[in-house]
This record gives C-alpha cells, structure tokens and sequence, in this order.
C-alpha cells in the first residue's frame, strides 16, 4: 500500500508543472490581456506558471502588460513567437528581439523576436528597428 501512495503522490507532483510552450490555435485561441483572438503567428506569446496554467497573448505587449498586473501569479516561463515561423513558440529569456522602426504588431507593441543575434540584426536593418534585449522587454 504504502508503494502506491509514493507512485500517485508521485505522479501527481510530475503532472502538476508544466514544461514546455502548448501550441496557440490561430483565431481560436484569445489573448489573456486584451480579449481579442491571437490571429498572427509572427507575435504572440505564452506565461506558463509554477502550477502549469498556460496564458496566451497575441503580442509581446499585451504579456508584459498581463504580467505587470499578475505579479502574484509564479511564472515558471515565457514563450514568445518567432518572427520567422510561423505559430512556432521560442523561449523568451534567450530571444532576440526588435522594436519598433516599421514593425506593425496586433497591439503595437511594434516588437519581433527570433532565435539569434543575426536573424535580429539582419530584422533590424530591414524594418529600420532597433536591437533589445529581453531584460528591456521585462523590465
């Protein structure tokens, strides 16, 4: 008996936490801040918490913003979209990330990430932006 209790006592304490970003179902899924259905798959993000609860943004700026108001809630991690695949989630703390400049997001936050410092830099050029780390974004 006392086998058992350590398996489900265990199974439960791996089940509670989720790990990895949950995929954001284009025009079904709504932003937690905003309201609006995430249609773009270029600038949405994700807040998973401590306790595995998943929130879904259609903009950088309305996760910041859903963040700044939640500071009680323990964030396990943030996801953001890359910019160049679509609906595809990349953590948010290693992220490159482009403001402003001729970038035009759902809620303006007017921000893009991708996965490396090139693919940033080369954006940046392109969309007359400029460069800014995660800490910036967080902040």
């Amino acid at each position: 008996m006392k086998i058992i209790s350590y398996f489900l006592l265990f199974t439960l304490m791996i089940s509670c936490g989720k790990k990895e970003a949950e995929p954001i179902k284009l025009a079904i899924d709504g932003c937690e801040f905003c309201k609006m259905k995430i249609a773009d798959g270029k600038f949405g993000g994700e807040i998973i918490t401590t306790k595995g609860r998943v929130y879904k943004f259609d903009d950088v700026h309305c996760m910041m913003n859903y963040r700044k108001e939640n500071e009680a809630k323990k964030v396990q991690s943030f996801y953001i979209h890359d910019f160049n695949q679509s609906n595809v989630l990349i953590p948010a703390e290693t992220s490159f990330y482009i403001k402003g400049g001729d970038i035009n997001s759902p809620m303006h936050g007017n921000t893009i990430a991708v996965q490396t410092k090139e693919e940033a830099e080369q954006l940046a050029k392109k969309f007359n932006a400029n460069v800014i780390s995660w800490s910036e974004i967080s902040k």
